[in-house]
């Protein structure tokens, strides 16, 4: 939808703005949006604010329909935007919430190697990874799964790999859920999402998926570092993909099979990108067996995209990426939803939380960060363009308070992609990129003319707002020196 954002938008503090549910009869709940004074202005500048009044129709809501400051349009929900409902009031789960690419996410994986070892054998690494790490639209690469073994990896997820030689312990326990969310039901996957994702388990496929090769360029938090096992000058691998087409047709099926589920169930919606069904409906069991199947999907993509890595890693280098100390720093999700308990006006509730664009952001102490985070907090991954930054923050006890226990997950577009392509004409964006010390390999120009650094945000005023607001706090800011994409 094209258009400047019209309605009200009031200040609650230097970073939370308030829709309030006046703004439309229908709205349930308020909307927040976290971002700051120069933010916000960027945020007006399309419909996203209307989505997060949208959402707030939605039955079942819990405290307020909210968003982070990455927030852009997005089907349905924004992108930054969480809502938490519960089924015990009717509450519903909506395919939107999650989006298309299901547990779209990113992954950062730590080495000993320093900007120095890695220097001067950063172009051959690049050309390598782009040789042997499938990239692309409709890419395929060398895992190739028969039905049955595609059900029984999105039953387990990553860890049905260990036996398979791509995959260890330690991997599984340094990744979010342990890469597998219980009651996946790979049987209500169709067979046309399954002949997509044959072949697809492991490549990176397009958009805005990448792997990066970067340096720990500033450390803000000595001692949160030091448990991360990171350092200044220290090279790592950033890992960001999803579900492929397996995880598109399973919302694209859902999208379709839901379509009368309103009406069926008397649910009032402002927009049908909302469809949606009540959690414990037939309809909503439906899309919650295929969704947490799609996302066991995903973390395998992603496990086996960390494996080719090592490899190519071990052939430039010649040492074994367990010499390299190649170990997985955290694995997180941001295009998800999964049944959490938070408390709600001082009382503890089992809630849907829809994180579509948005990290979890889980607090020292909490039960589901790996005992070795515990003391700090949950490690929470921040993207950002490939010419500028990303980041390494750790989840705290606001995020809990205030957002479900949420964060941001990038730094946001500010162009879509033709727009970003017609900024482009006559550019030369791997030149450009390479006078800021990145190599970048893509498929097409069109693919680099996408996703170059005008797009976005830039990454670091977006954390600086979560960082604020007290829902992560700054660990490690990363920046790219080498990257390939679709």
């Amino acid at each position: 939808m094209a258009g400047a954002y019209t309605g009200p938008l009031e200040q609650v503090n230097d970073c939370c703005w308030r829709i309030p549910k006046s703004y439309k009869p229908g709205m349930r709940v308020d909307g927040l949006i976290y971002a700051d004074d120069e933010l916000i202005e960027s945020i007006r500048s399309d419909q996203a604010p209307e989505q997060v009044a949208n959402v707030a129709f939605l039955p079942g809501i819990q405290v307020a329909s909210l968003a982070m400051p990455d927030i852009h349009w997005g089907y349905g929900f924004c992108i930054g935007g969480v809502c938490a409902t519960d089924p015990d009031e009717g509450g519903v789960i909506s395919p939107g919430g999650v989006g298309y690419d299901i547990n779209c996410g990113v992954r950062l994986m730590r080495t000993e190697l320093g900007f120095a070892d890695v220097q001067p054998r950063l172009r051959p690494l690049v050309e390598e990874l782009f040789r042997q790490i499938p990239c692309g639209v409709g890419g395929e690469g060398r895992y190739r799964y028969t039905l049955k073994e595609l059900r029984q990896l999105m039953a387990e997820g990553p860890s049905w790999l260990i036996e398979r030689g791509c995959a260890v312990a330690s991997d599984i326990d340094h990744t979010e859920a342990h890469g597998r969310l219980d009651g996946a039901e790979p049987e209500c996957v169709s067979v046309r999402a399954l002949e997509r994702g044959r072949a697809q388990c492991g490549t990176l496929g397009s958009g805005n998926h990448f792997l990066e090769v970067q340096v720990v360029d500033e450390v803000f938090d000595e001692d949160d570092a030091a448990v991360m096992g990171l350092r200044a000058g220290q090279v790592c691998v950033m890992i960001h993909s999803g579900s492929r087409g397996l995880g598109y047709q399973v919302c694209d099926d859902a999208l379709r099979e839901l379509r009368g589920a309103p009406a069926k169930y008397g649910i009032a919606l402002p927009d049908r990108q909302l469809v949606c069904a009540p959690v414990e409906s037939p309809e909503g069991r439906q899309y919650l067996g295929a969704m947490r199947a799609a996302a066991n999907y995903a973390w395998c993509n992603r496990q086996l995209l960390m494996w080719q890595a090592r490899e190519v890693f071990q052939t430039i280098f010649g040492s074994t990426w367990q010499e390299l100390r190649m170990s997985l720093v955290y694995d997180v999700a941001h295009n998800i939803a999964k049944f959490e308990e938070h408390q709600v006006d001082r009382q503890k509730k089992r809630v849907w939380v829809h994180r579509k664009g948005a990290t979890r952001a889980f607090p020292p102490g909490h039960a589901e960060v790996p005992d070795m985070y515990r003391r700090i907090g949950q490690p929470v991954i921040i993207p950002g363009d490939m010419g500028r930054a990303s980041w390494v923050l750790a989840g705290q006890d606001g995020s809990m308070q205030q957002t479900f226990g949420t964060a941001c997950h990038g730094a946001g577009r500010m162009m879509s992609r033709t727009a970003a392509v017609k900024h482009a004409q006559g550019r030369r964006i791997d030149e450009e990129l390479a006078a800021r010390g990145v190599i970048a390999r893509a498929r097409s120009w069109k693919g680099l003319a996408e996703e170059q650094p005008d797009a976005y945000k830039d990454v670091n005023k977006v954390v600086e707002v979560v960082h604020k607001a007290g829902l992560a706090k700054k660990v490690a800011r990363m920046r790219p020196i080498g990257v390939i994409k679709g």
